[in-house]
């Protein structure tokens, strides 16, 4: 893995870095105008997104069930209830999201070569002729995914037999049967993906993809950011017990809360950022941490560690720490800066532009600030240059890179079945006790007046009558659940999401109804579909193409290398699997017929019905090239062993006699009796010796 990420640190080394502080230098003159630039951008985020953040608030507030200060209660309302339908929702929609995605096993990004490939043949081919097929035989055939070059090395003693055929390999297909044909762009494609995949997995992206997810249905949306390279620590033990862990660098993603997320705000998609800034907040052990990573100032992190923790916690960190009072935190604030800045800047620096871009106006930078001091600094690692932050909107914004997500759709309705459901618990309360009247002229004076079972009331003298009365308070709780039904159609509508979809029972109107259902859950499917569309466009297809990019610039695995493009498959597996199964395999019995059987791409069928199945199709299936010697094997096989013949007695093929019975071979049967061989002689016209049939002059006697 060394060897892989050698080109980066090469490519590192020439994005020239700035300098580290010198000791006990705390004011470090050199940094002030970088750091005053950041803080500015910052600045300017955090101001922009103010309505933003309230926005979030307040659907963090219902999907907890929390009443913000803006709602007020009256002396007289004694329930203080809250439906967590938003929480439903979210659930719900997040659920949906994470099965679509997920529902091949697979991270959903694929790598395919584009439709006419640059630099690397489609496909090559060769006709084979005699001392080929006799190499064939002895050295085992071409393996999948084998080029011609790599078999010819690979079989040794019999290259002398194959060199009559290596002037004859083409940059096209085979014009017969017989010729090998190989896709080059096809197998780098595949490679590549392999080890895309790989990469992934070993940086825990599913997990950091479903953080994304959540926040998107829940806020508007989801955040990830990446690849970086990284050492990863496995563990190990000696023959001895000792613990001896093991580095590997590998590329890793990571998701961002949208909390900590400072874009420009000028910018309504990731496309158009001029910078990000992200708000990190570490522990001591956190911050001393990064001195062991590349081009991080260890003098500048000793520094901003002396001169203690400066973490203040912004508005809405009170409120989702349910309203803690405490201003400060035992951590440190660091800001970490990817954008443009003038190059004026840069040079007051002292860094060392890279020839490449002596021209620039403008290079893009990596920049870490803590409790005042540049901790890194060092030139934008990736070719081409880019932001690595992904933003996912779960609904578009057309003006903001932030989204509209669940809670935010279905506030209103929210808040019209809390104050049924307060006012139908408080009606319920009311109806379901007495109103207590009391004459207390008719009781003795002094007396306790509450009531309880048993309870003893003295009277005095006085008009003739009751001295208490009882007065019923109607029960309106019908009318108030009847409207509550109603705003829960509602936020159906505004979510997109009905609560069939949810588990919710006793659904009324249209969805008591198979149809209704189903119609139902297409209109969900829908919603779906657009969510998990805008996840393809705006963070997976990025994403993979960033791994893309960063193996085609620091691995020197040329075999992974070609004209390929990435492409995000979220979308594919929004069909349930059982239900695409069924599909295939119906499309399968169409295409079993001989003559559309050349029509059909069998591979790719196998593979998805592989996939249908939460099966690993590389696994599980051949190639065509492995195909083809798989099928050469059985047709061998069952050449060299043939079925048993039937026993005699025994059921013979369709319309023939069981066998050791009927005619012998070659006599023709004319009674019908089923006993003959058919296809043999011809058979008996009317008025003929022999006819059975019937002539239409009455039944065959």
């Amino acid at each position: 893995m060394e060897e892989e990420f050698e080109s980066m640190e090469m490519d590192m080394e020439e994005a020239t870095a700035i300098e580290d502080v010198a000791e006990e230098d705390y004011s470090d003159p050199l940094t002030g105008q970088i750091i005053q630039f950041v803080k500015d951008k910052y600045s300017k985020a955090e101001t922009a997104r103010q309505l933003d953040e309230e926005r979030w608030i307040q659907s963090y507030r219902n999907y907890r069930g929390l009443y913000g200060p803006d709602v007020q209660f009256t002396s007289t309302e004694k329930s203080r209830v809250f439906v967590k339908i938003t929480k439903t929702k979210v659930l719900a929609a997040y659920g949906q999201i994470a099965e679509v995605l997920f529902g091949g096993n697979k991270f959903p990004i694929t790598i395919d070569p584009t439709v006419l490939p640059d630099n690397v043949p489609d496909t090559i081919s060769f006709e084979t002729n005699p001392q080929l097929n006799q190499a064939k035989e002895e050295s085992g055939g071409l393996n999948a995914g084998e080029t011609f070059p790599q078999y010819m090395q690979r079989v040794g003693s019999l290259q002398e037999d194959l060199e009559p055929v290596a002037d004859k390999v083409e940059d096209k297909p085979g014009k017969t049967p017989s010729s090998i044909q190989l896709h080059p762009a096809e197998i780098s494609a595949k490679k590549m993906e392999k080890k895309i995949h790989d990469q992934l997995e070993e940086s825990h992206a599913k997990k950091h993809l479903r953080a994304a997810a959540f926040e998107s249905a829940l806020f508007g949306t989801g955040i990830m950011k990446g690849p970086f390279a990284v050492d990863k620590e496995y563990a190990n033990w000696d023959e001895e017990g000792n613990y001896t862990p093991t580095f590997k660098t590998i590329p890793q993603t990571t998701s961002v809360s949208i909390w900590n997320f400072y874009p420009d705000p000028d910018a309504s998609t990731m496309e158009e950022a001029e910078y990000v800034v992200e708000r990190h907040k570490m522990s001591r052990s956190q911050l001393r941490a990064l001195k062991n990573r590349p081009y991080f100032r260890e003098n500048a992190i000793d520094n901003a560690l002396r001169l203690g923790e400066d973490y203040r916690k912004e508005w809405w960190e009170h409120i989702m720490e349910d309203n803690s009072e405490e201003d400060r935190a035992e951590r440190f604030e660091v800001l970490e800066f990817w954008g443009f800045v003038d190059r004026d800047i840069i040079e007051d620096q002292g860094v060392d532009i890279p020839k490449e871009l002596k021209d620039a106006d403008q290079l893009s930078v990596n920049i870490w600030i803590a409790n005042g001091q540049v901790i890194r600094l060092v030139m934008n690692p990736f070719t081409p240059a880019y932001i690595p932050y992904f933003a996912a909107p779960y609904e578009m914004n057309p003006y903001s890179i932030f989204g509209v997500g669940i809670a935010e759709n279905m506030d209103d309705t929210q808040t019209l079945m809390n104050g049924f459901m307060r006012m139908a618990v408080d009606n319920a309360a009311l109806s379901g006790n007495l109103l207590i009247e009391v004459d207390e002229t008719n009781l003795v004076p002094g007396q306790d007046l509450s009531v309880y079972p048993g309870k003893v009331f003295r009277r005095q003298g006085g008009a003739p009558g009751q001295a208490i009365f009882g007065t019923k308070f109607p029960n309106v709780s019908n009318e108030n659940m009847q409207m509550f039904d109603k705003a829960r159609v509602l936020a159906d509508e505004s979510t997109g999401f009905p609560s069939f979809a949810h588990g919710q029972t006793g659904v009324s109107g249209v969805g008591r109804t198979a149809s209704g259902i189903s119609m139902l859950m297409s209109a969900a499917n829908g919603s779906v579909r657009n969510v998990v569309k805008n996840i393809d466009d705006y963070l997976l297809a990025p994403l993979g193409k960033a791994f893309f990019n960063f193996n085609m610039q620091f691995d020197f695995d040329t075999e992974i290398k070609g004209d390929l493009e990435v492409k995000a498959r979220g979308t594919e597996s929004l069909m349930a699997n059982e239900v695409r199964s069924q599909r295939l395999m119906q499309f399968m019995q169409v295409v079993s017929n001989p003559a559309l059987a050349p029509f059909a791409k069998m591979d790719y069928i196998v593979r998805e019905i592989a996939k249908s199945m939460d099966l690993d199709p590389d696994k599980v299936g051949n190639n065509m090239a492995q195909a083809a010697i798989q099928a050469e094997i059985l047709k061998k096989f069952q050449q060299e062993n043939p079925p048993p013949a039937p026993p005699p007695g025994a059921p013979g093929p369709q319309g023939q006699a069981p066998q050791g019975q009927g005619a012998a071979p070659g006599v023709q049967d004319t009674a019908g009796g089923g006993g003959g061989n058919i296809g043999i002689g011809t058979a008996p016209q009317p008025g003929e010796q022999g006819f059975s049939g019937n002539t239409g002059q009455g039944p065959v006697q």
